[in-house]
């Protein structure tokens, strides 16, 4: 009997940890991905191999003044992309947690962790030469997320009062 109760401990434990990993291990994963974009790998002068050429392919009469500023607004965009898909994976960790505290304040602590990345993100590029860190940049990081969020906000709102009408 002993054993048969530890066998269903263990099993309980094993499940508890694979949702943990399940729900954290793409925020984390995605983490990793943004700190590797903040190296030189993804600097300016490396997008621009990349970006220059293409829209070079696309539109053969565009200017370099042009290229210069659509790349400019894509590597912004980036910005903004990145931290709205770092929103999604922190409220699918966070609105799924066994811990209710951490289920109830999902807006908040997912607001709260794309500020302080942002931040440290461009703290992060200071350090790199290739790179310029930019309290504007932490700003369009921060809106990118927070747009997630009060998208997600208000879809799960909409959501509950739609179940509410049904019952």
């Amino acid at each position: 009997m002993v054993a048969a109760s530890e066998t269903n401990i263990g099993q309980s434990r094993g499940r508890i940890w694979r949702s943990r990993v399940s729900r954290y291990a793409p925020l984390v994963l995605w983490l990793g991905l943004i700190f590797f974009a903040s190296t030189g790998e993804f600097s300016a002068e490396n997008t621009s191999l990349i970006i220059g050429p293409l829209l070079h392919w696309l539109f053969p009469n565009i200017s370099d003044e042009r290229v210069q500023l659509v790349h400019f607004f894509v590597r912004k965009l980036a910005h903004f992309t990145e931290y709205a898909v770092l929103a999604l994976l922190a409220v699918r960790a966070f609105t799924n947690s066994s811990h209710e505290a951490i289920r109830r304040r999902w807006f908040l602590l997912s607001l709260l962790l794309i500020a302080l990345y942002a931040l440290s993100d461009e703290f992060h590029q200071s350090f790199v030469t290739t790179r310029t860190a930019s309290l504007y940049d932490s700003l369009i990081d921060t809106s990118g997320g927070l747009t997630a969020l009060l998208l997600l906000a208000y879809r799960r709102k909409k959501r509950f009062h739609a179940q509410k009408m049904k019952v």
